[in-house]
C-alpha cells in the first residue's frame, strides 16, 4: 500500500525508508509540485514512474526505494530534483556507457 507523504498526489513513496518520490503521472516544465508543504517547480519535462528526492542527496549517498537501496547518487541532488542515470549509478549492475565517470577512472583496467 501507497505511504501518504506529501501535498501532492502526483507523487508516491513505495516504503517510509524511501528517499525517493515516483512520480504517478507526467509533469510538464514549469508545473508546480507540494512536496512537504514545500512547493516546487518542475525545470524540465519528467516523465511517468520517474524518481524525485524527498531530501537533499549527497554524492555517494545511497538511494532507497522500495526500501531496498537500488543505486548510489553521482552528482548532489536537491529535494525534488529528478533522480535517474545522469546523478545515480547502480551498485549491483554494471554501467557501460562511454561516457561513464566511474569507468573512465578505471582507465585499461576497464577494458578487456
Amino acid at each position: 500500500m501507497a505511504i501518504g507523504n506529501s501535498d501532492d498526489p502526483r507523487l508516491l513513496r513505495l516504503s517510509p525508508q524511501d528517499n525517493v518520490l515516483v512520480l504517478i503521472q507526467s509533469v510538464s516544465q514549469g508545473e508546480r509540485l507540494l512536496l512537504d508543504g514545500q512547493e516546487l517547480v518542475m525545470p524540465a519535462e519528467i516523465g511517468l514512474g520517474h524518481k524525485l528526492a524527498l531530501r537533499t542527496l549527497a554524492i555517494g549517498d545511497q538511494v532507497i526505494k522500495y526500501g531496498a537501496p537500488i543505486g548510489s547518487i553521482t552528482h548532489a541532488v536537491a529535494i525534488g530534483e529528478h533522480v535517474h542515470n545522469h546523478n545515480l549509478k547502480s551498485d549491483y549492475i554494471a554501467n557501460y556507457s562511454e561516457d561513464d565517470p566511474y569507468e573512465a577512472d578505471l582507465g585499461a583496467e576497464a577494458t578487456i
